[in-house]
C-alpha cells in the first residue's frame, strides 16, 4: 500500500484520490465503536482531513491551521471519547507517513501535525464546553453541571491520549511545570510518575539547550509562532543524555492568554537508526549483498578528490548473453548465476578493490594505488577464468562469461569520477566488439577517435536539414562506341570542417546513427529521381540510366514499392530510367515477401543489376531476384589487365563467359586502362566505368552539359 499511496502523491490525482479514500477506510476502522453509531459519510469526511493532513507534513512553511482544523472537526463530528482521540492520533502516527510513501525526514514535521491536530481538538472541546454553560438557556444549572461533567470526562480523554500514545507528550503549564505526561516520557525519560510530577521542564534539558528553550516559549507567547519545532537534547534519571526532536505548540484561552504548552517529542537515536537502515538498503543491491550503483558512484567521487590515492583502476565486468539464462531457465536461475558471479569476484578482489553490482548483469570494481597495469590485468583474468566454471541447476551446467572493460588512471586526484566512466562502459564495449570473454584497456587516443567519429556521425542529421548533402554521378560509357549509357548516383557529404565525405566514409558514419541510413537513402534516391527526371524532361530517351545502390536494409522498409514508384512519379522520371545495384550477398539476406517487392519493381520496369566481386555467382541466390544485368568489379576486371598473373587471368575470363551465358547485359566497373576495355568488350562486357573514362565524379550541370554536347 505505502507504494500505491507514494506513487499517488507523485503527480496522478487518480491515485491519491483512491490512496486517500483507502486511508480514510483504515481511519473509520481503527475508531471502531467509538464512533457514534450510524454517522452518515464519516469515511468522507475522515477522506478530506486525510488529504489536509498528508499536504501539512509536505508544505512548507508548516501550515499549523491546517492540523488544528482537522483536531477541530473531530469534536465537531462527535468523535469525542478518550479511545476515539487516541486511537486518531495513534493511527495517524502509526500509518501516515507509511501509506503515503512519503520521505522519512518528513517524520519531524508529522510530530508537529499530530501535534496541532491536539491543540485543535483542545480548543474546539473547550469551546463546546463553553457554550453548555450559555445562562440564557432553559434549565441553566442542569446544562453547567453537565458542562463541568462533559469537560472533567473530556480531560480525562486528553489525558488518556497522552498514557497511551507510542509518542512522548507532555503538558507543561507556562511556568514550565509539567502538568501531566504519558508513559512514553517516562519510558524515554527512565523516570517514575512521582519523581516527574511537579518537575521543571527546563530541568530535564541539556544545561547547554536550555537557552533554546526560552527562546521557542518566547516565540510561542508574542505570538510570532503558533508552533515551534527544535532539536534537543534531555537528560535522562541516570543521567545519560538523549538527543530528542520537539514539537512544541501553545494552547491559549479563551481571552487569548497563553495556557499551556502541548509538547511532542521523539528520539533522535531511533530516528537516525530508521535514517541508517533506509541508506543502508538504498546502497546496497539485495540481490547479491554487494554495494549498488549509487554506492560505487559515491566510492569513486571519494577517490578522484582531494583525499583520495594516487592513482586507480576501474574495472567493468559485463555477463556475456545473461538474458539467454534467463529466457532458458527463469529468473530464479539466473539470480543464482549473479549470486555466484558476485561470489567469484569477490573470491578476486575482496582484499584489494571494492566490489559493487553497478546493473542488471554488470559489476565494478574500484583499486586504489594498483600495483601497475599488468597486475589489473592479471586481475581481471583471474575473474574471467572463475566465471566459466559451470553452476549446476539439474542436469545442466550452467557457465557463463564476461567482458571486461579496464581503465587505468595517473594521477586519479582532479579526475572527473562521470568521465571515468563512460570510459569505462566505452572500454566494454570495445571488448564486446572483440568477442564475448575478452578483456580491452581504455585507449584515449582510440577513445578520442571514436568520439569524433560518432560526433561526426550525430550531426548527419543537421547536415540534411541544412543542405550540405549532394548527390554526384559516375559515369557509364558504352564500350562499343563510348556513348554515355548510364550514370550511378554517388551520395556525398559536402562538410563545412572535414571536406567532402565520400560514399564508403559516409556509410561507415551512418552505420553509427541509427536509422539514419535509411533516411540518406531515401533523401539520395529522391534527389537522385528528381534529378534525373528534369534531364528526362530535357532530352527524352537520350537521358542516361540512373544506376543506385539498393542495400538489404532498404528492402526491409514496408512500403519499399510505393515509396519508389513515388518518387518516379514526383520526378518524373520513367520506372525504365531507373536501375537498382544489387550486393552480391544481399539475396542471401533478403525474405521470400522482401524479394517479391523487388519483382513487382521489375514489373513496373524498375531494372536490377547484380555487383559482383569475382568468383562464382551464387546461381541458387540469383533465382530470388529479378536480374536484368551483371556488373563485375575488382578482380574479375584486374585479372585481365596486361602482365596479369594467369591464375587470375583464367579465373576472371571464366566467370566473365559463365555470366555471358545468362544472356543479360554485362558491365564492368574500376576500369583503369585500354587494354582491360578491349578484354572486357571481346568477352562480352557492353559498359563500363573507371579511371579510365576520368577519376572524379560529375555534378549534375556537368552531366547535363555533357548531355547536351551529345
Amino acid at each position: 500500500m505505502a507504494e500505491q499511496a507514494g506513487a499517488a502523491t507523485g503527480g496522478e490525482p487518480g491515485a491519491f484520490q483512491h490512496a486517500r479514500e483507502e486511508f480514510a477506510r483504515r481511519w473509520a476502522s481503527a475508531l471502531g465503536d467509538t464512533a457514534p453509531p450510524g454517522q452518515p459519510g464519516l469515511v468522507e469526511r475522515l477522506a478530506e482531513h486525510s488529504g489536509q493532513l498528508h499536504a501539512a507534513v509536505l508544505h512548507e512553511p508548516y501550515p499549523a491551521t491546517t492540523a488544528h482544523e482537522v483536531g477541530r472537526a473531530l469534536v465537531e463530528h462527535d468523535l469525542t471519547s478518550a479511545t476515539a482521540l487516541e486511537r486518531s492520533l495513534a493511527f495517524l502516527g502509526e500509518h501516515l507517513i507509511t501509506h503515503f510513501g512519503l520521505p522519512a525526514e518528513r517524520t519531524t514535521r508529522l510530530m508537529a501535525v499530530i501535534g496541532g491536530v491536539a491543540a485543535g481538538y483542545s480548543d474546539a472541546l473547550r469551546e463546546r464546553t463553553l457554550e453548555q454553560q450559555d445562562p440564557g438557556r432553559t434549565a441553566a444549572l442542569r446544562t453547567l453541571r453537565e458542562a463541568e461533567a462533559a469537560l472533567r470526562v473530556s480531560e480525562a480523554k486528553f489525558h488518556a491520549v497522552f498514557r497511551t500514545s507510542a509518542v512522548a507528550i507532555a503538558l507543561t503549564g507556562m511556568d514550565s511545570a509539567i502538568l501531566d505526561f504519558n508513559d512514553a516520557l517516562l519510558a524515554l525519560l527512565d523516570y517514575t510518575s512521582e519523581e516527574l510530577v511537579g518537575t521543571c521542564a527546563r530541568d530535564l534539558v541539556h544545561p547547554e539547550d536550555r537557552a533554546s528553550v526560552t527562546g521557542i516559549t518566547g516565540a510561542l507567547a508574542s505570538g510570532a509562532r503558533e508552533n515551534v519545532r527544535a532539536e534537543l537534547r534531555l537528560v535522562r534519571s541516570d543521567g545519560e543524555t538523549i538527543p530528542v526532536l520537539i514539537a512544541v505548540a501553545l494552547v491559549r484561552d479563551d481571552a487569548g492568554v497563553p495556557a499551556y504548552h502541548v509538547t511532542m517529542i521523539e528520539s533522535l537515536d531511533e530516528l537516525r537508526a530508521l535514517q541508517t537502515q533506509l541508506v543502508r538498503q538504498s546502497l546496497n543491491d539485495v540481490q547479491t549483498g554487494l554495494a549498488n550503483r549509487a554506492q560505487f558512484l559515491g566510492w569513486l567521487e571519494g577517490a578522484v578528490g582531494a583525499k583520495g590515492p594516487d592513482s586507480l583502476a576501474l574495472v567493468v565486468f559485463d555477463v556475456d548473453g545473461f538474458r539467454v539464462v534467463n529466457d532458458a531457465f527463469g529468473h530464479e536461475v539466473g539470480n543464482r548465476v549473479l549470486d555466484q558471479v558476485a561470489g567469484h569476484l569477490r573470491a578476486v578482489f575482496a582484499d584489494v578493490g571494492q566490489l559493487a553490482r553497478t546493473g542488471p548483469d554488470e559489476f565494478g570494481v574500484l583499486i586504489r594505488n594498483p600495483a601497475d597495469t599488468p597486475a589489473v590485468i592479471a586481475l581481471a583474468e583471474d575473474a574471467v577464468d572463475l566465471l566459466a566454471e559451470p553452476l549446476w541447476v539439474d542436469d545442466h551446467g550452467i557457465g557463463v562469461t564476461a567482458s571486461v572493460g579496464i581503465v587505468v588512471v595517473e594521477p586519479a586526484r582532479g579526475a572527473d569520477a562521470a568521465e571515468l566512466l563512460r570510459c569505462a562502459d566505452v572500454t566494454l564495449r570495445w571488448a564486446k566488439d572483440d568477442g564475448t570473454a575478452q578483456w580491452a584497456l581504455y585507449d584515449p587516443e582510440r577513445d578520442r577517435r571514436n568520439r569524433s567519429r560518432l560526433v561526426l556521425a550525430a550531426s548527419i542529421s543537421g547536415g540534411l536539414e541544412q543542405g550540405d548533402f549532394r548527390v554526384d554521378y559516375e559515369p557509364v560509357y558504352a564500350l562499343a562506341d563510348r556513348s554515355l549509357i548510364a550514370v550511378e548516383a554517388r551520395l556525398g557529404w559536402d562538410h563545412p570542417e572535414q571536406g567532402l565525405l565520400d560514399p564508403p566514409a559516409l556509410a561507415s558514419l551512418a552505420a553509427c546513427a541509427p536509422g539514419m541510413a535509411v533516411r540518406l537513402s531515401r533523401w539520395a534516391v529522391e534527389h537522385a529521381c528528381g534529378q534525373a527526371g528534369a534531364w528526362y524532361a530535357e532530352f527524352g530517351p537520350a537521358t542516361p540510366v540512373l544506376v543506385m545502390d539498393l542495400t538489404a536494409r532498404q528492402c526491409q522498409e514496408p512500403e519499399l514499392v510505393a515509396e519508389v514508384l513515388r518518387v518516379l512519379r514526383a520526378g518524373g522520371l520513367p520506372a525504365a530510367g531507373l536501375r537498382f545495384e544489387l550486393d552480391e550477398r544481399l539475396p542471401a539476406l533478403i525474405t521470400d515477401d522482401q524479394a517479391e517487392e523487388l519483382g513487382i519493381l521489375a514489373e513496373h520496369g524498375v531494372r536490377f543489376v547484380l555487383a559482383q566481386t569475382g568468383g562464382n555467382l551464387p546461381v541458387d541466390k540469383l533465382r530470388r531476384v529479378p536480374l536484368h544485368g551483371v556488373k563485375f568489379q575488382g578482380s574479375a576486371v584486374h585479372g585481365l589487365a596486361e602482365g596479369a598473373d594467369r591464375i587470375d587471368e583464367s579465373a576472371a575470363v571464366a566467370s566473365l563467359g559463365w555470366a555471358r551465358g545468362l544472356g543479360i547485359p554485362l558491365y564492368a566497373a574500376g576500369v583503369g586502362t585500354e587494354f582491360e576495355a578491349r578484354r572486357l568488350a571481346r568477352l562480352g562486357v557492353t559498359g563500363a566505368q573507371g579511371p579510365l573514362f576520368g577519376t572524379s565524379p560529375l555534378t549534375s550541370d556537368e552531366v547535363r552539359a555533357l548531355l547536351g554536347e551529345s
